[in-house]
C-alpha cells in the first residue's frame, strides 16, 4: 500500500510539474494588445466604456448650444457612475477614464473632483503661509463646472447608462448610453 502510494505521489508530481514546465510568459504592448482573461470588466473595458461615452457627449448639440450662449468650452464634472451590476468593477478607474476621454477631446474642460479640490485647496492653504508672495496662488479663483456627469452601469443589459446635468438649472442637456459586450470562449487543454 505503501509503495502504491508513493507511486500516486510520484506520478501526481510529474504531471503537476509537467503543466508548469510550459508555462510561458510574453510581454506585450499594454496600449494595443487588449487581454481578458476571465471576461470580468477590466481596463479595455473601462477605456472602452469612456472613449464611446465621451465621444457621444462631446458630439452632440449642446456643446456648441453652451459655446454660443457663453463663448466659452463647456466645464464638466463626473459625479457618481453607479455599480448596479454584481460584479466588482472600480469606478475610480472608470472615472479616471472618462476625465482623461474629455480632456484629451479638447471639446470640454474638466474640473477637480471633491477628494482631489480638498488636497489643492490644502495646498494652496499651505502657500499662504510658505510660499513667496510672487508664485503664491489666490484664494477664490476656482473655476465652477457648468455640468455634471451621472449614470450607472447596469448588467442587465451590458451597458452603461449616463446623463449630463446643467448644475444651474438642473436640466438634462444630455442623455445616452454605452454597451459592451463580450464573447466567452472555453479553453482547450493543450499538451
Amino acid at each position: 500500500m505503501r509503495m502504491r502510494t508513493l507511486t500516486l505521489t510520484v506520478a501526481l508530481l510529474a504531471l503537476v510539474l509537467a503543466g508548469c514546465a510550459g508555462r510561458t510568459i510574453t510581454r506585450v504592448d499594454p496600449e494595443n494588445t487588449p487581454i481578458d482573461l476571465s471576461g470580468n470588466w477590466n481596463d479595455v473595458d473601462s477605456q472602452q466604456m469612456a472613449q464611446e461615452m465621451v465621444g457621444q457627449i462631446t458630439n452632440a448639440v449642446w456643446v456648441e448650444n453652451h459655446v454660443t450662449v457663453t463663448g466659452k468650452k463647456p466645464v464638466l464634472i463626473v459625479g457618481t457612475i453607479r455599480n448596479k451590476t454584481v460584479e466588482h468593477i472600480p469606478m475610480k478607474t472608470l472615472t479616471a477614464d472618462l476625465e482623461a476621454a474629455f480632456i484629451n477631446s479638447g471639446r470640454v474642460l474638466v474640473v477637480a473632483s471633491p477628494e482631489e479640490r480638498e488636497q489643492v485647496r490644502q495646498e494652496r492653504g499651505e502657500q499662504q503661509d510658505y510660499a513667496s508672495v510672487e508664485t503664491v496662488k489666490a484664494w477664490g479663483r476656482e473655476m465652477g463646472a457648468d455640468y455634471m456627469l451621472l449614470g450607472e452601469l447596469n448588467s442587465i443589459f451590458d451597458q452603461g447608462d449616463v446623463y449630463l446635468v446643467n448644475l444651474e438649472n438642473n436640466v438634462k442637456v444630455w442623455v445616452g448610453q454605452t454597451k459592451i459586450k463580450k464573447a466567452i470562449g472555453k479553453g482547450k487543454f493543450r499538451g
